[in-house]
């Protein structure tokens, strides 16, 4: 993966106050997760990707003032909201000591990909709400995956929907980053800071559209030998054929 931003000379980053709450000391989870990772260390290597690879130096927000991580005993994964006081301030993740016991295996790369991933969601801008939750979170899997913190289940995948969220849209993003030059998904977060969400913002950024991107992604894949689920081309055939001449698809 292609190395972090540097921070110019003379410039640090903003880093927020960190507070830990464990709600159950004697769970599995805690005794792993204090044995696999230092806490201060992995919040504040976590902020760092997250900024350098969403922000540039000039663009990075300033309104992060404390991450308090919660480790407790619960369902699913981890989730991140605003506090109750200030949700634009102060930020919450909640982090499962049911999960990290899970993945005792792998439990360090684990924690510290949960922790980018959510850590993303603390400085992200949301289009004032209304950008796609699959786009949300694919922009938090796409840093985790440029961090590399992708776990070994992760698999490049196409299928009918770009937006279907999570490492499908992360790796999607991936590529386009790829083959767009370093900086599109920085450029897409930003658009995202004060409008609305538009889909024509990706044609605006590469020149095609979403779904002309998401079918030519598609494409390579096959061409590599991964299955995708069926779905309906509408790129042109002068794409199809440059891209993969024997490639025979139906054109809508």
């Amino acid at each position: 993966m292609p190395p972090l931003r540097p921070v110019p000379p003379g410039k640090s980053l903003p880093i927020p106050r960190f507070d830990l709450r464990v709600e159950d000391l004697e769970h599995e989870g805690a005794i792993i997760f204090f044995q696999a990772v230092n806490p201060l260390g992995a919040l504040k290597q976590a902020v760092i990707s997250v900024l350098e690879w969403l922000y540039t130096p000039d663009t990075i927000p300033t309104n992060v003032e404390s991450i308090v991580l919660i480790l407790r005993p619960m369902d699913g994964v981890a989730y991140t909201c605003g506090s109750d006081h200030d949700p634009v301030r102060h930020k919450e993740i909640h982090f499962s000591l049911n999960h990290i016991r899970n993945s005792s295996k792998r439990a360090r790369d684990e924690i510290m990909g949960v922790l980018t991933h959510e850590v993303v969601h603390c400085y992200q801008y949301n289009a004032k709400n209304t950008c796609p939750g699959g786009l949300i979170e694919g922009i938090a899997d796409f840093i985790r995956l440029r961090a590399n913190l992708a776990p070994p289940h992760w698999k490049r995948k196409g299928g009918s929907k770009w937006d279907a969220g999570y490492d499908t849209t992360g790796f999607f993003l991936d590529w386009i980053e790829t083959r767009y030059g370093n900086g599109a998904v920085v450029e897409l977060n930003a658009h995202m800071k004060d409008r609305k969400y538009r889909k024509r913002v990706f044609k605006e950024l590469t020149g095609r559209s979403v779904k002309k991107l998401w079918n030519l992604y598609c494409i390579e894949l096959e061409q590599q030998g991964i299955i995708t689920e069926k779905r309906v081309f509408s790129v042109s055939s002068e794409i199809i054929h440059k891209y993969l001449p024997t490639y025979l698809c139906p054109l809508s």
